[in-house]
């Protein structure tokens, strides 16, 4: 049997609509910060859903030459300036002896959604002459792994991920392995998204997943209750430095956590809907709790997937008890997209920080917007208020389109 590395956490960022930075990320998790409003990226006049998750404020210039900026689509502006934060943080430092054994993997559901649209309007209105040579890639959704790449210098192992809304669980899981099995020192990783443009919002409405309550937009997603009627679009980027623990040591690194599981499946069933009961997420969560090596009883907190969606939060909630049968009832649940919205396949990054900072800083974020409980939801949300509490174990969900699930298991460093 190999003898498995294992893995630690030593640098983390966040872009997100609430709070572009690590800081600001954590202040508004414990305080319970809406980051929803009314679109202003795009004129939504004509569009049944009016509002979504901005990231707002963003200085740009700090982290990218204008001139470069021009040339990235925004959901790769947010994930190299995440990845900047992070590995800032980390103290890592990149040269020629080590290029090689650090490497990227940041996941995007979409990829670059506002560069295909407004490239797609020129082709329309202007001609193929008119179309701009950074089309191509702008869209791709591998290019924020490159460009962070490339602003690293990192030189090993290096992909993308496009599982749909587990992209970036998915990134941090796979990154995981590699380091596990020895491929690399230090990966780069999580996920990124900016995909509230009008096909974005449009499409997603037309699927009938987004919620309409343009009469009160900060109360939308409400994940779990029973008044629940669609997710909120976000957008942003998570990421974390991952490294081996004995490259951590021998650096003498901060770290955060240890990340000790992860579990992937599909539920090779519909499209867009979960599996009945949630047995593809509920097989996703019982296999990072075994490759863990934990018990039941260690596990103080889930970071849901939680959309807002009535499907997603009936099957999870399900998928849960389903694991975990009468502890369930004890083991509080919240989902931090109630105050992110939902981005997509950046939100896989930003919910491995929120776990990480539940670790560090020794609370629980809230479920906000709960006010209605539903009879098929009657696990502990942690309603509307943060909570303190000390942490062993922290899981995070992520479900996509097409079936995808993943969890990631998280916990303090023994």
């Amino acid at each position: 049997m190999p003898n498995f590395h294992r893995v630690v956490v030593t640098g983390i960022g966040a872009v997100t609509p609430i709070g572009n930075n690590i800081d600001e990320y954590l202040l508004g998790l414990q305080t319970g910060t809406n980051g929803v409003s009314g679109i202003t990226l795009f004129n939504p006049e004509n569009h049944p859903c009016k509002f979504a998750a901005e990231v707002k404020n963003l200085q740009l210039e700090k982290f990218i030459e204008p001139k470069e900026s021009k040339r990235w689509d925004r959901f790769s502006q947010f994930g190299v300036i995440a990845a900047k934060q992070a590995f800032n943080d980390s103290g890592l430092e990149i040269n020629e002896s080590n290029a090689s054994r650090i490497g990227v993997i940041i996941g995007s559901g979409v990829g670059g959604l506002l560069t295909m649209e407004s490239q797609a309007q020129i082709l329309s209105h202007k001609g193929p002459k008119r179309v701009s040579p950074f089309t191509v890639p702008m869209m791709i959704p591998n290019m924020a792994t490159g460009l962070a790449a490339i602003a690293l210098g990192a030189k090993g192992p290096s992909s993308a991920v496009s599982t749909a809304c587990a992209a970036g669980s998915n990134a941090i899981g796979d990154s995981y392995r590699l380091l596990q099995l020895g491929k690399a020192d230090a990966m780069i990783c999580g996920g990124a998204e900016a995909s509230i443009t009008p096909l974005g919002v449009a499409g997603f409405a037309s699927a009938k997943a987004l919620s309409f309550r343009n009469d009160s937009p900060q109360t939308a997603s409400r994940p779990f209750d029973a008044e629940r009627d669609g997710f909120v679009i976000g957008e942003g980027s998570g990421i974390l430095v991952l490294e081996t623990l004995e490259n951590a040591k021998k650096r003498k690194a901060r770290i955060y956590a240890e990340i000790v599981g992860y579990g992937t499946t599909c539920d090779a069933h519909h499209i867009t809907s979960p599996s009945p009961g949630g047995t593809g997420g509920a097989a996703a969560i019982k296999l990072a709790i075994d490759d863990a090596s934990i018990n039941l009883d260690q596990v103080d907190y889930i970071n849901a997937h939680g959309t807002s969606t009535s499907a997603n939060d009936k099957n999870e909630t399900s998928a849960i008890k389903s694991i975990f049968k009468d502890r369930s009832y004890l083991i509080p649940v919240s989902s931090t997209k109630s105050m992110t919205g939902h981005l997509l396949g950046g939100s896989g990054g930003i919910e491995a920080v929120a776990c990480i900072l539940s670790l560090t800083h020794n609370f629980i974020p809230p479920t906000i917007n709960y006010v209605n409980p539903d009879p098929d939801c009657d696990l502990d949300y942690v309603p509307n208020n943060a909570r303190d509490a000390q942490i062993r174990v922290a899981l995070s969900n992520s479900f996509g389109f097409g079936g995808h699930n993943v969890c990631l298991a998280f916990n303090k460093l023994n």
